[in-house]
């Protein structure tokens, strides 16, 4: 049987790693400025993290959500502590597309209505409501075009409001920070306005922090930023370190009832154990505190490498935007300098590197990607 070939691939297999480096089959190493989409939150095979999943194998590694599990709620409690919304309920599945489908299908359970208001250049995942609100019509089937969503452009709350008048409108979602787009971040004034229009209009104002949560922009939520909460927020990516992690974080004004939504692997054993453990390093290596620090190194020491037009971005989530296009740039960095980055478009590189990046790490990427603008 063939792999079923939907990604370009590089010819490199990576096998081990280690915090911020990481090695292929071959033995070479590698600075890793992207932690796999910014899964990577606490640094590659992180003791702690290791002993928490082995540990909790040796014991028992699934059951279904028939039973109680007790992680879940150390895992609410902890997030909750975490992130300041521990009055919010949490549901938890396996996926960031998962996790913006629950939220769609929550918020549309609660006023009754279908009509999504999402913005340009958006990115909430594959699945069938997720990609119905993404900005790609390339990626969006037939089949998945089964409830109407309006496509906005960013910081335009006027635009926003004409259609929360029209009162068709279940939810308005939004990224925290946009991650494929190429880290293009909301005004803080604009998620403000939203946050009001939506109360206005009851609309239900979703939060995808999937890729700019969990720490990455500096605060635990890059929402956070403009001192908004919204209805839902959704998560994924650095969540469990790796381990397929997904949840929803529900406001108080939504009540549950038995079969409103379900999962057969969202929250099990192994999910939870990584994920509090991912907690736990956090807060004891105090790795939100470091990505606003390191990243704001980086953006100063990009601002003297010439041929950047542009620096965008919060914490360790950062988008550098050339004038020229960067596929060639890219692979100097990997395969000559050995450092992993990604791209958006054409002339966008992304850094979503690990939250444990250190100071002389990112200086040593800063050297790296000079001899790479170089040449």
């Amino acid at each position: 049987m063939k792999l079923f070939d939907v990604y370009p691939r590089f010819d490199i297999e990576i096998v081990e790693g280690e915090g911020c480096r990481v090695r292929d089959a071959e033995g070479n190493e590698y600075l890793d400025l992207y932690g796999g989409h910014a899964v990577i939150s606490v640094g590659h095979s992180h003791p702690r993290y290791v002993h928490a999943i082995t540990e909790q194998l040796n014991r028992l590694g699934f059951y279904s959500n028939a039973i109680v599990n007790s992680l879940q709620q150390t895992l609410a409690d902890r997030l909750g502590e975490a992130s300041g919304y521990g009055d919010y309920s949490l549901f938890l599945i396996n996926t960031g597309a998962e996790a913006n489908e629950n939220a769609l299908k929550l918020a549309s359970f609660h006023n009754g209505r279908k009509r999504v208001v999402t913005f340009k250049k958006s990115f909430h995942g594959r699945t069938s409501a997720a990609v119905r609100v993404t900005d790609n019509p390339a990626i969006i089937a037939p089949v998945n075009e089964g409830f109407p969503v309006t496509y906005l452009p960013f910081n335009m709350p006027e635009l926003v409001e004409e259609e929360l008048k029209k009162g068709d409108v279940s939810s308005v979602i939004i990224e925290g920070i946009q991650g494929v787009a190429g880290i293009q971040l909301p005004d803080d004034e604009f998620l403000k306005s939203l946050r009001t229009l939506c109360t206005r209009h009851e609309v239900c104002l979703i939060l995808d922090e999937i890729q700019s949560g969990y720490g990455r922009s500096g605060k635990f939520f890059a929402h956070q930023h403009a001192g908004i909460r919204p209805d839902i927020i959704t998560v994924a990516k650095g969540m469990a370190n790796g381990f397929p992690m997904g949840a929803v974080l529900i406001s108080p004004m939504f009540k549950p009832f038995y079969g409103m939504l379900g999962t057969t692997f969202g929250g099990n054993h192994l999910a939870c154990a990584a994920a509090v453990a991912v907690l736990d390093i956090m807060e004891e290596e105090h790795l939100v505190e470091n990505a606003a620090c390191v990243g704001a190194f980086l953006q100063d020491e990009l601002k003297h490498i010439p041929g950047i037009r542009e620096i965008r971005g919060k914490g360790l989530m950062i988008g550098i935007d050339f004038v020229e296009p960067v596929k060639e740039l890219r692979n100097r960095l990997l395969f000559e300098q050995r450092v992993f980055t990604g791209v958006a478009g054409t002339n966008t590189i992304r850094l979503l590197p690990p939250l444990c990046l250190t100071q002389d790490e990112a200086a040593d990427f800063i050297a790296r990607f000079r001899r790479a603008v170089n040449g």
